[in-house]
């Protein structure tokens, strides 16, 4: 288990959840600089054994941490100043290498910013580095970064730095994408947040996508709280930035959503869903079971169809491009080796859009809808990173997804829950992952 610090009684910089660590900077007690530092030391410490980074640039870092100090001497403060951020590596930044651990790409400065990471400079964030990722975000080449609770085992991906650099004190917040289950798993198997938000809430512009019917920029973090803080840089309609108030778990309802894969759960998952449903009753929520119709039960198997199908444009260039030094599982997507009918895709293009209209119909009347996050507890070994079997429909049906920490496996590894609903409903859900997070840490204590 890794040498985890309390971060309510460190004096470590490093370990303040990213909206401590804000207060502290706008109260002045805190600069940027000394954050950054903190930080710095820490990857410098953990990053033999947690290899969470495909780049670092000190220098870069701290001189963009004394330019943020100088602003806020000047009084001008963005929404994130100064936190530092991971960034994963298949998003551009125009000072920091991209690589998309891809030989093909191998020492790749693109000299521009995709639009997420413009966006988080613009409001005052410190991009710290570039997080490791599976080859693509896709297949290909597993990162190799290892899970902070245990080296032994996987972190879970695609974003599998940017779980384990948010979980090991590295930064407080990090950037990832989500195909089928590349953020929530990792932020269920490292013990952390996850938010995969509403699809096509955050521009995809320079981030190298898999599938363009799928993939959603998220993001990972320590804290609700500190999920709704970068949810709220990204939220461009200003009324909906404000905080909701406090959510209640009294009078809450709740949909169970074993979902149609639920004999795939392990123990610990099974145990992990009846647990929190448990707690929830007794903290006075009204907890129902949400069964899914006839049509649900495909999705799995439709997200697949759509992610492999759509990778064949997706990675077109490379094959043009780079030919057989392009990794084999590209090439064999873009040669369509699974003999994918354009008919098969209009079929799980329109089973998806149908069930969309109607999962928002079905969940509309719940405050949350609780499912699990994995089939289980993060695998041993690297070489693989998990099944994505509890998050592909969710992927598929465009919904937001919050993974909530604070339960363990049999073993003592972590393992989260996912709170969903309705498309468009992500700031509420935050609310709900607030107070079930509290719920959730509590039982641990």
């Amino acid at each position: 288990m890794h040498d985890a610090i309390d971060a309510t009684h460190s004096d470590d910089p490093a370990t303040l959840t990213a909206t401590l660590a804000l207060g502290r900077i706008r109260a002045g007690t805190l600069t940027v600089e000394a954050l950054a530092s903190a930080c710095l030391a820490r990857v410098e410490s953990r990053e033999p054994t947690v290899r969470a980074w495909a780049f670092v640039g000190s220098a870069i870092v701290i001189e963009q941490a004394r330019e943020l100090d100088r602003l806020a001497s000047l009084g001008r403060f963005g929404a994130p100043h100064g936190l530092p951020i991971g960034v994963k590596d298949v998003m551009l930044t125009r000072d920091m290498p991209t690589q998309y651990n891809a030989e093909v790409y191998r020492g790749f400065h693109p000299r521009l910013d995709a639009a997420c990471v413009a966006t988080l400079r613009a409001a005052g964030a410190l991009i710290f580095g570039k997080t490791e990722t599976v080859e693509f975000a896709a297949t290909g080449r597993p990162a190799q970064t290892r899970n902070p609770h245990d080296l032994a085992r996987t972190p879970g991906g695609s974003s599998s730095g940017s779980a384990a650099a948010v979980a090991d004190f590295h930064v407080p917040l990090a950037l990832g994408t989500q195909t089928g289950g590349s953020m929530v798993r990792p932020a269920s198997f490292c013990g952390v947040y996850a938010m995969k938000p509403t699809w096509n809430l955050v521009s995809r512009e320079g981030v190298k996508t898999c599938s363009i019917s799928l993939d959603p920029v998220g993001w990972f973090a320590r804290s609700a709280a500190d999920l709704a803080l970068l949810h709220d840089v990204f939220e461009p309609e200003p009324d909906r930035r404000s905080a909701p108030a406090p959510f209640a778990l009294a009078g809450a309802r709740i949909g169970l959503c074993r979902s149609p894969v639920w004999p795939a759960a392990s123990l610990d998952t099974r145990h992990a869903t009846e647990r929190a449903a448990s707690l929830l009753r007794e903290a006075g929520a009204d907890v129902s079971d949400l069964d899914l119709p006839r049509p649900f039960d495909d999705l799995v198997d439709l997200q697949r169809i759509v992610m492999r199908a759509e990778g064949q444009g997706a990675f077109l260039a490379e094959y043009r491009t780079f030919g057989t030094a392009l990794t084999e599982s590209f090439r064999e997507q873009v040669e369509n080796v699974d003999r994918t009918t354009r008919a098969q895709l209009l079929h799980a293009y329109d089973t998806a859009s149908a069930c969309r209209s109607v999962f928002d119909r079905i969940a509309a009347p719940f405050d949350a809808v609780l499912t699990p996050s994995t089939v289980g507890v993060a695998p041993e070994g690297l070489a693989a990173t998990g099944a994505m079997t509890f998050n592909a429909m969710w992927s598929l049906l465009h919904v937001p997804a919050i993974n909530v920490p604070g339960l363990q496996g049999s073993n003592g590894m972590p393992i989260g829950l996912t709170l969903t609903g309705p498309r468009f409903s992500d700031r509420h859900l935050l609310a709900v992952a607030a107070s079930l997070g509290a719920l959730l840490a509590r039982e641990r204590a």
